[in-house]
């Protein structure tokens, strides 16, 4: 990274945590018992400075988010790599939903709980949490056969 943008950085980035610093310390003077107790006090310090974290979190997001596409399209060989990714992720997404159960939810005697009926919403949940586990024994088989080709290597 050139010194240029290395010094723009680290200016933005000191002026965005004073601005936090100075909202927090706002908060923090006026006690946490008493801003939760009054709702003028929520409103006129705790929702601004909700409203900044807001702000900051979607400025970064967008910016990553742009950064991101510039270097597929910079790079064309990423993009191809990263659509066969995209592909692999889809086909275990649409085997996770495939595989979910969208039955009802119930509690150990049987009843179903609040919230809980059969439908869409339970099929996506479970859907999440089939992926998961589909993801996280994926993670974990690499994991072991890095580990076993360490011990191989040695």
């Amino acid at each position: 990274m050139n010194d240029k943008l290395s010094k723009i950085l680290s200016i933005t980035t000191g002026i965005i945590s004073l601005i936090a610093i100075y909202f927090l310390i706002r908060i923090i003077m006026e006690g946490d018992d008493t801003v939760k107790e009054s709702v003028d006090l929520q409103n006129n310090l705790v929702s601004p400075y909700i409203t900044f974290a807001k702000v900051v979190l979607y400025v970064t997001a967008g910016i990553a988010v742009l950064f991101s596409v510039w270097n597929l399209v910079k790079h064309p060989q990423l993009l191809k790599k990263t659509l066969i990714s995209l592909v692999a992720l889809g086909i275990l997404l649409g085997l996770a939903y495939a595989t979910a159960d969208d039955g009802a939810t119930l509690n150990p005697s049987g009843i179903v709980l609040k919230d809980g009926e059969a439908g869409s919403t339970s099929k996506w949940v479970s859907t999440g949490i089939t992926y998961s586990m589909i993801l996280g024994g994926i993670a974990l088989l690499g994991v072991l056969a890095d580990f076993v080709k360490s011990l191989v290597s040695k």
